[in-house]
């Protein structure tokens, strides 16, 4: 009789932990990468790069270096321009959620590049921004003033992800804000 009652007490534990074990691989499955804002809103775990985004129409440009100072702080991150492209086209098979779209890309004249900047603030911060040709002069020397702001990429009803900032090199050389 002993053994018996012991053989059914190992086999409850064994069943309550088999439901235990299911209840927590559900729970894991459902939280794993999101979270709720506070109406329910599902957020993801997403990033968003910090820094300032450089776009440059100027012909000849080949190349750049940013510094960003913002207080008593200024900071010289890496600048990689690249040649930007633009979308020529898209087609999409339908508007169910289970369809496909593409797009067909095609090279501008430009380039772009992004200097990640992980302690810029969220406030106004001077950049001053270099941009030299092929032989290594200078085009462009300009001192801009720019204001990130907070980059929300699950939308408003979800956390910030950081703040960022944009500025536009024109083909004459202007420099704005973007």
């Amino acid at each position: 009789m002993a053994t018996r009652n012991l053989i059914m007490v190992r086999f409850r534990q064994r069943d309550m932990w088999k439901r235990i074990w299911g209840l927590g691989v559900l729970l894991l499955a459902t939280a794993c990468g999101s979270t709720n804002a506070g109406d329910g809103v599902p957020c993801t775990a997403i990033g968003t790069p910090v820094g300032v985004s450089v776009d440059v129409t100027h012909p000849e440009v080949v190349s750049g270096t940013i510094e960003v100072c913002w207080d008593t702080s200024c900071a010289t991150p890496a600048l990689e321009l690249h040649p930007s492209s633009k979308v020529a086209s898209t087609t999409c098979t339908g508007t169910d959620p289970d369809d496909s779209c593409g797009a067909r890309t095609e090279p501008t004249e430009g380039m772009t590049g992004f200097a990640n900047l992980p302690e810029l603030p969220a406030r106004p911060v001077t950049a001053t921004v270099r941009l030299l040709d092929q032989s290594g002069s200078v085009l462009v020397d300009r001192q801009i003033a720019v204001s990130p702001e907070m980059v929300y990429p699950n939308g408003p009803d979800c956390p910030a992800g950081g703040p960022q900032a944009g500025i536009s090199v024109g083909s004459d050389g202007s420099v704005t804000e973007r």
